[in-house]
């Protein structure tokens, strides 16, 4: 399984990512351990989306960082 994430920081921004292990990623991202997110702890997992292809994951995560991806997910996981 492939899960595809949004973490709210503690500036207001939100961070996507995409992982295969959902409890290690974010216990990396609440450590310190992920350079994009150490200047922005806490954290907080906000929503998930699961997907069995991988590829497919990886072109959510990219879409959810496009402009339109940003509205879409204002409006059905924010």
């Amino acid at each position: 399984m492939w899960y595809v994430y949004i973490l709210l920081c503690n500036n207001g921004e939100y961070y996507k990512g995409c992982t295969n292990n959902i409890e290690d990623r974010l216990e990396r991202h609440q450590k310190g351990w992920v350079e994009s997110t150490r200047h922005l702890l806490p954290v907080t997992l906000v929503s998930y989306t699961v997907f069995t292809n991988q590829q497919k994951a990886y072109d959510f995560e990219k879409y959810l960082k496009s402009g339109s991806g940003r509205a879409f997910m204002k409006k059905h996981f924010l």
